[in-house]
């Protein structure tokens, strides 16, 4: 079942390109709004519930009419957490500004998209852009490679894994955009989410170095596997820079483009990867 809740997801999210109301982080800036103390006890505390909420309504519906309303709860919990809703308007707005020559226009849209690890503000055109480019490669991987990886490993307990991991990530997209770098440090959900994405970020790397250029990317790939200090960020941002190394990091619209494009490729192997593993296991 998670395989087929996977791909009708998937297809549906790209035909209809679902906006902000059909994604999670939309529908919890409510609760978010209401929390008044940041902790790491905390923030363990409300994922556990709202994870711990998510196990008791499938269990609800388990077996009801066959089945069928369980793979629509699996469907819907798919839709709100799998995919970048408000993101892609935003992407779609940077692209726009950058191709119209608005400068205002553009800065703003690429702040709003580098959000969770920001851009620098020294150095030049070049390295804004490379920067980026890292994060338009990190949202693909939150919003599209990370779900995947937890929906799948965790089998009959995909649905509430991407549920737990969807929250955190909208957690720390609201804490970046409305409070300050202490609160988002006292809630613990960066350290999290640094756990949680250490495997997965490898995963992501060793497909950014088969489908890049990886006579440089996968010997790196290999020192990230004892690397326990770099960021999961830093991790798979290199990674890809070493196979997009190739690609313009001159132009304000191609460069982003690239790594857009690279990243697609990243979700679809990961997408294909999953069926032929899932296909296999039913076979022997």
């Amino acid at each position: 079942m998670a395989l087929f809740t996977l791909l009708l997801v998937l297809a549906w999210e790209q035909l209809f390109k679902l906006g902000e109301v059909w994604h999670l982080d939309h529908r919890l800036e409510v609760v978010f709004q209401r929390l008044k103390h940041f902790s790491f006890g905390h923030t363990l505390l409300i994922c556990t519930g709202w994870m711990a909420s998510i196990w008791l309504l499938l269990w609800l519906v388990k077996g009801l009419f066959f089945g069928v309303v369980m793979l629509l709860v699996w469907i819907l919990i798919g839709l709100l957490c799998l995919g970048a809703g408000i993101t892609r308007k935003h992407y779609r707005a940077y692209l726009q500004a950058a191709r119209q020559g608005e400068s205002d226009a553009r800065e703003q849209m690429s702040q709003e998209l580098a959000l969770i690890h920001g851009l620098p503000s020294e150095g030049g055109e070049v390295e804004r852009l490379r920067e980026l480019q890292n994060a338009l490669l990190w949202i693909n991987y939150r919003y599209y490679f990370a779900p995947l990886f937890w929906f799948v490993l965790c089998g009959s307990f995909g649905a509430v894994a991407l549920a737990g991991y969807a929250f955190l990530r909208a957690y720390q997209t609201w804490l970046a955009r409305h409070c300050s770098p202490l609160q988002r440090a006292q809630s613990g959900v960066d350290f999290l989410l640094r756990w949680l994405d250490w495997i997965p970020v490898r995963l992501a790397g060793v497909a950014y170095a088969l489908l890049g250029h990886g006579e440089r990317a996968l010997p790196a790939w290999f020192a990230s596997l004892i690397d326990r200090h770099t960021s999961p960020y830093r991790v798979l941002t290199c990674l890809a820079q070493l196979s997009l190394a190739r690609e313009p990091h001159i132009d304000a619209v191609e460069t982003p483009r690239a790594a857009v494009l690279l990243a697609r490729k990243v979700t679809l192997f990961a997408v294909v990867a999953i069926a032929l593993l899932t296909i296999y296991g039913a076979l022997v």
